[in-house]
């Protein structure tokens, strides 16, 4: 229970409707909408989309979208890919010919044609009581007239003031630099690209001058791009079957491959097989339990996860519980494991940057949602008549022929972000979501134990501090106390004090017995859950 004399924030409750999300101004345009008739997936949408604007380090139309939406009394959960392709001339046959062994994070080539408005699109015409021509009145805004810049966001853009220069995106350097906190920023390019797709829909994204820009755009820094891929994204988005396990008395879903949830089910079952951790929630040995199960998670993935429409991933067998016991018969409580049986430690880029949302209507639909650029301000470049930054999901590909993420045409790359669903006797009770890039499987099933098996509430098993292993090392937010640390050294893990935190998280907790909704929001981010 919280300790009401230390610093903290105590969980949301409402009735009638639910929004979580890294910004406060796109929680009140989620609640907005909903008490003018949308339901959950309109809400959604139309946040994201200020998100997009207001938020432009971690997420904008030029990225992806996944989504997981159970729509009331259906007993359904709705997954759709929003992720978007490599150009049809990726082959690693051109790569290898221009002696090409790796993807910069800040090359053309690591731009894969957006996939998020085709997503919003699809999810709309489905599901949606609204449209764009409404849903993006107020990120137009927003662009048009400006917002001042939040303190996170301003901190995370001082930090990628070299990779703005680098790709000449100067817009985004106002007088040389990045924002500070308060500053008015103002898009107007953007806006007017917004007002394109709130008027004639997402094909004018796709098709036309605004594609033609980002093409040249991408041409012009060696990209491989054509307009008739851009014109193939259009109808790139794909409603997908969700994954799931059956967890502490739960239902966990997430998005297939080529996202990286399957990990989060597989560390959850690889716990489940350990049982609770004698020290409970904030000791060593749950702790430590939680990384190794990682590590064996993350392992697979960098052997396994790939786009399932041209890679067989074996996805069964991941999440067999033959497989998962025996992983987690891997697992000693005094000891780390020196090495990893198989594929070894998996090898990962630098992560982070994605905004993460959730909403719950008064007719209980509920609505997972996640957009990203992937990395800050994804590759860096700019298509500047459009005003869209563009994403660099590809930088998850390889160049290494053979290998099930090897870039290929029209391919999908191996994709972080993960958008969670948990239900409960044939009904959704909670969407949530942890943002961070490859930080995210982590950070699901830590907030997941915490909240469904150690019993915090939904505030504090968000707020609860993180660690990550991550190349070798042990990745430990402050918050972690001396003693665990050096504990968990002696059991030969390797820590290493962060000075950026892990990823930013939003649930929404359905408490059917009560009739209420119960909300949690990022401290790490600007967020903030709000219901009516």
């Amino acid at each position: 229970m919280r300790d009401y004399q230390l610093p903290g924030r105590s969980p949301v409750y409402a009735t009638h409707g639910m929004a979580a999300t890294s910004m406060p101004a796109a929680t009140l345009t989620a609640l907005d909408v909903l008490r003018n008739g949308g339901n959950a997936l309109d809400a959604a949408v139309a946040a994201c989309a200020v998100l997009c604007v207001i938020e432009p380090q971690s997420t904008g139309i030029g990225g992806d979208c996944f989504c997981l939406y159970a729509p009331a009394g259906t007993g359904k959960v709705i997954g759709l890919n929003g992720s978007g392709r490599a150009p049809a001339a990726a082959s690693i046959d051109w790569f290898e010919s221009h002696q090409i062994r790796a993807i910069e994070n800040t090359s053309a080539h690591s731009v894969t044609v957006p996939g998020a408005l085709s997503g919003w699109e699809t999810l709309l015409k489905a599901h949606g009581r609204k449209g764009l021509d409404e849903l993006l009145q107020p990120a137009i805004r927003f662009a048009e007239e400006g917002w001042p810049v939040a303190p996170k966001v301003s901190w995370d853009w001082q930090r990628l003031e070299g990779k703005l220069r680098k790709n000449g995106a100067h817009h985004f350097l106002p007088g040389g630099h990045a924002p500070k906190a308060g500053d008015l920023f103002v898009q107007p390019a953007l806006a007017e690209t917004l007002r394109s797709v709130a008027r004639h829909g997402a094909r004018v994204f796709y098709e036309g001058p605004i594609a033609a820009d980002i093409v040249a755009t991408l041409r012009k820094h060696g990209g491989l791009h054509t307009e008739e891929d851009f014109a193939l994204g259009l109808a790139n988005a794909d409603f997908v079957e969700p994954i799931t396990i059956k967890w502490n008395g739960h239902d966990v879903y997430q998005i297939p491959p080529n996202g990286q949830g399957i990990l989060v089910l597989q560390i959850l079952g690889m716990l489940e097989g350990l049982g609770d951790a004698p020290d409970g929630p904030t000791g060593t040995i749950r702790a430590h339990r939680h990384v190794e199960a990682a590590r064996l998670a993350y392992r697979d993935r960098d052997a396994f996860v790939a786009d399932m429409s041209q890679v067989d991933v074996p996805v069964a067998k991941m999440l067999s519980r033959d497989y998962l016991n025996s992983l987690g018969r891997l697992i000693k409580d005094d000891t780390a494991m020196v090495d990893l049986p198989a594929a070894g430690e998996a090898i990962m880029p630098p992560h982070r940057d994605t905004i993460y949302l959730c909403v719950v209507d008064k007719d209980g639909n509920a609505c997972s949602f996640i957009n990203s650029l992937f990395q800050g301000f994804g590759s860096g470049i700019l298509s500047e008549r459009s005003g869209v930054m563009l994403q660099n999901r590809g930088f998850g590909f390889r160049v290494q022929r053979g290998h099930p993420n090897c870039i290929a045409p029209r391919k999908r790359p191996l994709h972080t972000i993960i958008p969670g669903m948990v239900g409960k006797d044939g009904q959704a009770v909670m969407p949530y979501g942890v943002m961070g890039g490859h930080y995210q499987p982590m950070g699901h099933s830590w907030f997941l134990t915490n909240f469904l098996q150690y019993g915090l509430d939904i505030q504090e098993s968000i707020d609860l501090p993180r660690l990550f292993p991550y190349q070798g090392k042990l990745e430990v937010e402050g918050g972690i106390s001396a003693d665990v640390v050096a504990r968990l050294m002696k059991m030969g893990h390797v820590p290493d004090l962060i000075e950026r935190p892990h990823g930013g998280g939003q649930a929404i907790w359905i408490d059917r017995e009560r009739g209420c909704l119960v909300g949690g929001s990022e401290p790490r981010k600007d967020g903030l859950a709000l219901g009516y």
